[in-house]
């Protein structure tokens, strides 16, 4: 059976007029294509959906459960079409993020939250995503918006300034590293680590750096997130390598210290990334914007 649109509307018409030159008109068909229309729906059916009489014309049993549905039908369809108009006006959306892992635990939170809160039709899909593959997913399209650090190549790309994040050694206050001011990455890579999973952007990342030196770490424990790794740090598990925010949010509660690392990659620029502001949608641009002044 195949109905569209035209038909449904035209039966809804007939039921309320009872009359079918009425509905015809509504329909802005004429009386003969109307009447045709519905012998052509009775025929695929099998059955009589209308009971026609000299005052006009009644709805069969039938004919009463087809309008039924078919109200429900059009009802949806224009649910669909007004959604469909918000999303065109950027009133309603769905906003992909790929951000490294201090932006996600550090930065991030407290500007999604409320901007959820303020645009209740509006959804986030926030990934952790390794900087380089960021880049790569804003240029193919993958996600709308990226968080990257450090200097990434990202031609034909925006990249809007966004925070500095600055990556520090963190011990218990009894560490022999404790009480020095700075070191050399290079001289921590005999001791015994703590780390987030391997799954996490900055645990890639570090890794990353001791590959370059021909090192592996080792890797005492791994936890979810960095108040996990700074507890096990503080019990004198191993050391570890963090935000240097997430270090001085756990040291006012937590026995650690803070030691500076002297390499280059330590100090990290972070940016926001888009293919272009002016072609995302009106409430992208509204989170980007808040993104950059809640820094």
């Amino acid at each position: 059976m195949h109905f569209d649109f035209v038909d449904l509307r035209l039966l809804l018409n007939i039921a309320d007029t009872r009359n079918l030159a009425r509905a015809a008109e509504r329909s802005h068909l004429s009386a003969p294509a109307a009447s045709t229309r519905v012998k052509n729906i009775e025929e695929q059916l099998g059955f009589k959906l209308l009971y026609r009489t000299s005052q006009g014309v009644t709805l069969a049993p039938a004919g009463e459960a087809f309008v039924h549905h078919a109200r429900l039908v059009l009802e949806r369809v224009e649910h669909l079409a007004g959604d469909m108009q918000e999303y065109g006006e950027g009133i309603k959306g769905h906003v992909r993020i790929w951000a490294n892992t201090t932006a996600i635990s550090e930065f991030m939170p407290a500007v999604l939250s409320h901007f959820l809160r303020d645009h209740p039709d509006v959804n986030i899909d926030l990934r952790e995503v390794l900087s380089g593959e960021i880049v790569k997913g804003v240029a193919d399209g993958a996600t709308d918006i990226g968080i990257v650090a450090g200097n990434v190549h990202a031609e034909h790309l925006e990249m809007l300034p966004y925070r500095d994040d600055r990556l520090v050694l963190v011990t218990s206050r009894d560490h022999a590293l404790a009480k020095q001011s700075s070191v050399e990455f290079a001289q921590l890579l005999d001791a015994n680590f703590v780390s987030l999973p391997t799954s996490s952007a900055i645990h890639a990342f570090i890794t990353s750096a001791a590959d370059a030196l021909g090192a592996r770490l080792k890797l005492r424990i791994q936890v979810g997130n960095f108040e996990a790794a700074c507890r096990m740090i503080e019990a004198g598990v191993g050391i570890g390598i963090v935000p240097e925010s997430v270090a001085l949010r756990h040291m006012k509660t937590m026995q650690i210290a803070i030691v500076s690392l002297n390499d280059v990659w330590a100090e990290r620029k972070l940016k926001i990334c888009v293919r272009s502001v002016k072609d995302l949608p009106p409430f992208a641009r509204v989170l980007v914007d808040r993104l950059i002044a809640g820094a």
